[in-house]
């Protein structure tokens, strides 16, 4: 069942438009406004999947109604009509956000058409907000302590940048919740953000993932294909465990981060690339420099701005907020109801030396929710967190 809207001053194509609607599917919601500044109203009170809007009506235009509708929610599809129109009408429609233009009166097949597309479209528009809050949700930064606020203030003032940012932290302390905060609060938002595992890809495949191939390069390249930077053009790069990547596959990443460009393994053309590059490790890169194992060149390059991410045992008066979100998420995921936990198995919580941080935290919390009766006790915790 879809919800539609039909703002049009003339009674007959109201009626018409209805009957083809309701005859497309009957559970098909229709609502109706005689003219243009009703229409507004309507639309401004309720959630539509598709919009038919008259363009000559008394009252208001039914460009400046577009206008308007648009203003208030351009996700959904709005479908223009009118008997004195023109091209420069519908190109000017189009332009302000109709999703398409018909003449009146309208072609019954390509009427049916346009509105199956446009709830199609409707339907994705959908889909991908409630996946994009589910990923926010999935990168969403828990905790008060004075570790985390200093580290969301820094987040603000360095997210809306091109600065490049190397974070740094213990494994597990969420580096790359971190990444992706970094890439929501800044303007390439609207674009992607790729993630590299520096230490998942062998040595040999690095620059081939990083930098994409032609078809023939080596063995296995059986057609061309793109590389991470060019697939984060205007967009974030996430380089995840940049200690672990071969001197080799360094020094390309400094010249691309140097010239804004990437030259495929196999090819002889270079590409450009914009792309803001965020890169995090949990070693010692000093040391590592020391030891000839990191470029010093490109380690400048990459730590513009540098963020030390607090490890759970300095951040130990946050255990009590982040055992109800994982409690919650875990219940989510499991699609039963959370269970509650005691503060004596907070307290508990709280004295254990977290060396796999945040990551081992959430693991034990899942065990706990399975295993413990609810609310989860401290007898429960002494049993089962640390088996």
């Amino acid at each position: 069942m879809s919800k539609i809207l039909l703002i049009e001053d003339e009674v007959a194509i109201r009626r018409v438009l209805k009957k083809i609607l309701l005859e497309e599917d009957s559970n098909n919601d229709i609502h109706e406004a005689e003219d243009g500044k009703i229409g507004v109203e309507i639309f401004g009170e309720g959630n539509w999947d598709l919009v038919f809007c008259d363009i000559k009506m008394p009252h208001q235009d039914g460009v400046e109604v577009l206008e308007h509708m648009m203003g208030i929610n351009p996700d959904v599809p709005v479908i223009m009509i009118s008997g004195h129109g023109d091209i420069n009408t519908a190109v000017d429609c189009l332009k302000k956000g109709a999703y398409d233009y018909l003449p009146k009166p309208p072609d019954l097949n390509r009427l049916l058409s346009t509105v199956r597309n446009a709830l199609t479209q409707k339907e994705l528009v959908t889909e991908v907000k409630t996946l994009k809050k589910r990923v926010n949700k999935k990168y969403k930064m828990i905790g008060e302590s004075q570790g985390m606020k200093e580290l969301r203030e820094i987040i603000a003032k360095v997210a809306p940048s091109e600065a490049r940012v190397l974070i740094t932290g213990p494994n597990g302390s969420g580096k790359e919740l971190v990444a992706h905060q970094i890439h929501e609060q800044s303007e390439r938002s609207k674009n992607p953000i790729i993630e590299v595992n520096c230490a998942a890809i062998p040595a040999e495949l690095i620059e081939s993932e990083l930098f994409g191939h032609k078809k023939g390069a080596f063995t296995g390249a059986q057609k061309d294909r793109k590389g991470k930077f060019e697939l984060a053009h205007g967009g974030t790069l996430f380089l995840d465990e940049i200690g672990d990547m071969s001197l080799g596959a360094q020094a390309k990443v400094l010249r691309a981060l140097q010239e804004h460009k990437i030259t495929p393994v196999g090819g002889d053309k270079s590409i450009k690339v914009d792309v803001r590059v965020l890169a995090a490790t949990n070693k010692n890169l000093h040391k590592m420099i020391q030891e000839g194992k990191f470029r010093e060149d490109l380690y400048h390059r990459l730590g513009v701005i540098i963020m030390e991410v607090p490890s759970l045992n300095e951040r130990r008066s946050d255990v009590p907020l982040l055992a109800d979100h994982f409690l919650n998420s875990i219940a989510t995921e499991y699609k039963v109801h959370p269970k509650g936990i005691d503060q004596e198995a907070i307290m508990v919580l709280q004295e254990y030396d977290w060396t796999g941080n945040i990551r081992e935290f959430r693991n034990v919390m899942e065990r706990l929710h399975i295993l413990s009766g609810n609310p989860i006790s401290k007898s429960c915790v002494n049993k089962f967190a640390r088996k």
